[in-house]
């Protein structure tokens, strides 16, 4: 191994390194993809956890200015084909390895930005939100998927999208508390988490599981490499969902609900043997 190859797969393994620290549920599915996969997927993951970082965690920062040069440095990166922050060198060799579209990542960081600036949403900025912060990392994993096949990719580019969108769904749902009480946020329009009620959250879960059946015909129709992992993940989170569906109101906002590891593992696994057998 070159210099420069050895370079180049160390900031990968970064990206590694913080998907599993991060999320073991997305390091499940990422090791049930076909092995091209993993490292590009990684170094996405990677991405779009520390711009998300900035605005959650570094309280006694500046975040906008952290934010801006994070946004400028990621440009920078993929312009000049090299970074010396291994998370974002990772990620400008499969922006430009996969071709992955600018406006993608654009809209993420804007997304990033409204974090900063809005604690409530109405629903065009609600819309805005879930577009940026999960559907274009959802068309960003399907442009590595497809290994450059535009009509696949536009053919898949909705369910892709749904199944962000109800993925980030989830995530608010699962969040509601920690969102609002260590961020003041509330995502849902028109809710206030004080009041929240039974009524307010049967007409979320209606939405999540119309985004949930829309995205399963997608998941259907990607190449063999991708579907198992991807799968996974849509399995994972409709039990989560799941869950939350069957408690009430009061504890959501009271508690983080959450699968535990042995559960991911056995859905991994059940998962795995179904569409070997051709069960799933």
């Amino acid at each position: 191994m070159d210099a420069k190859m050895l370079f180049d797969q160390t900031t990968f393994e970064c990206s590694r390194l913080i998907t599993q620290r991060y999320s073991t549920s997305f390091t499940l599915g990422i090791k049930t993809l076909d092995k091209k996969f993993h490292l590009p997927i990684y170094a996405i993951y990677g991405f779009v956890r520390y711009a998300d970082e900035i605005v959650d965690t570094f309280h006694d920062k500046d975040k906008k200015e952290l934010l801006e040069l994070f946004k400028k440095d990621t440009y920078k990166a993929i312009e000049d084909k090299i970074s010396l922050n291994p998370v974002l060198h990772a990620f400008q060799l499969i922006v430009n390895q996969y071709h992955i579209d600018l406006d993608l990542i654009e809209a993420f960081l804007k997304s990033m930005e409204m974090d900063l600036d809005f604690k409530t949403y109405n629903d065009s900025r609600y819309h805005e939100y879930i577009y940026g912060s999960a559907e274009v990392v959802g068309l960003m994993c399907l442009k590595v998927f497809v290994e450059g096949n535009q009509e696949m990719y536009l053919s898949l580019k909705d369910p892709a999208c749904k199944l962000g969108s109800a993925f980030q769904k989830v995530n608010f749902l699962r969040d509601i508390k920690s969102d609002y009480q260590e961020r003041g946020r509330v995502y849902f329009p028109g809710v206030d988490f004080n009041s929240f009620n039974k009524s307010a959250k049967e007409l979320i879960e209606e939405d999540i599981q119309k985004d949930f059946d829309d995205a399963l015909d997608g998941i259907n129709r990607l190449p063999n490499g991708a579907k198992m992992g991807v799968k996974v993940a849509y399995l994972y989170y409709q039990k989560l969902f799941d869950k939350i569906k069957g408690l009430p109101p009061e504890t959501i906002t009271q508690e983080r609900i959450r699968i535990p590891n042995a559960r991911k593992f056995s859905l991994l696994v059940g998962t795995y043997f179904g569409m070997k057998l051709g069960l799933s």
